[in-house]
């Protein structure tokens, strides 16, 4: 169980944290015994950031902002205590205040999310993710790997969220796959008064939302609904966030426009999204987590 003062846990896997593709490729071609003997010979030499590291950095700044434990990240990995030696020397070079950790030694890590308390998972292995949704955790799949360059490098932490099958249930994404725009814009119009069912970041979003009034003054945490909707199924929306109570602090309603442009223009340091084609767009620009939950996710559709 977390902490009583954290109000965010947040699971990383090794290989969203750091750049291990080179210890990757020799695990791949040489096999496990070459990887563990790299990976001892190099265990002092500090792994490069990753994908996730931007995103994990301003989560734990927060705590220093606020001079209290709020946030805690732990780290879930395949690797054994042994080769992961590696990847606690680079969190130390780094100087990330990550205390807590889970190595597996090959098995998936993911049903420790559960144990530490977890409100979201980041992981480059499709498969935990898929498993950690099952489990009700929020999780996503980091696709894609933009340089670290393209991250937003400002103090603020942007997180960006699609709507549907993300904060959202699916319900009114499937109309819109199974019966069309149309189907979809006339349903949401008359349903504009009846909150949409949480999805499963709708917990991740609260706490965010904690955090945030923790601030009195200026906040570092900056949300983001990004969503294809547009006018006339933008009200459900809306009203779906104030009936819970969560303020976002921006909204685009696209209307069906491609994303990627949007959040490159509000530097999200990480966006969550159900669909693949989305993700991809968005990973030259932003740090981009596939969540396969939903309609679109599902086999045969």
């Amino acid at each position: 169980m977390p902490d009583v003062d954290t109000y965010l846990t947040v699971a990383v896997s090794s290989r969203a944290l750091f750049d291990l593709d080179a210890s990757d490729a020799i695990y791949r071609e040489e096999g496990l015994e070459a990887y563990r003997r790299y990976q001892i010979e190099h265990e002092n030499d500090a792994l490069a950031p990753g994908q996730g590291f931007p995103f994990v950095t301003k989560l734990l700044a927060i705590n220093k902002l606020l001079g209290a434990r709020r946030v805690d990240v732990v780290l879930l990995s395949r690797n054994s205590a042994d080769t992961g030696l590696r990847i606690f020397n680079s969190i130390e070079h780094h100087r990330l205040d990550i205390v807590r950790a889970a190595f597996s030694s090959g098995a998936s890590p993911y049903r420790y999310a559960e144990a530490f308390g977890c409100d979201l998972f980041l992981s480059t292995e499709a498969e935990d993710v898929s498993r950690a949704l099952a489990s009700r955790i929020a999780a996503a799949t980091l696709l894609g790997s933009p340089p670290l360059a393209a991250a937003n490098a400002s103090d603020k932490l942007r997180i960006a969220f699609d709507g549907d099958a993300v904060l959202f249930s699916d319900q009114a994404e499937r109309i819109f796959k199974e019966q069309g725009l149309d189907a979809f814009q006339t349903t949401e119009a008359g349903a504009a008064d009846r909150p949409l069912e949480g999805g499963p970041f709708k917990p991740f979003l609260e706490g965010l939302h904690r955090l945030q009034r923790e601030f009195k003054d200026e906040c570092p945490i900056r949300t983001a609904l990004v969503t294809a909707r547009g006018a006339p199924a933008h009200e459900r929306v809306i009203k779906t966030l104030r009936a819970w109570d969560i303020r976002l602090d921006e909204s685009l309603f696209l209307g069906g426009l491609d994303k990627a442009a949007f959040l490159h223009a509000y530097e999200a340091d990480v966006f969550f999204d159900d669909q693949t084609n989305n993700c991809g767009a968005a990973a030259p620009h932003v740090a981009a987590g596939h969540v396969p939950h939903g309609v679109h996710n599902e086999a045969g559709r």
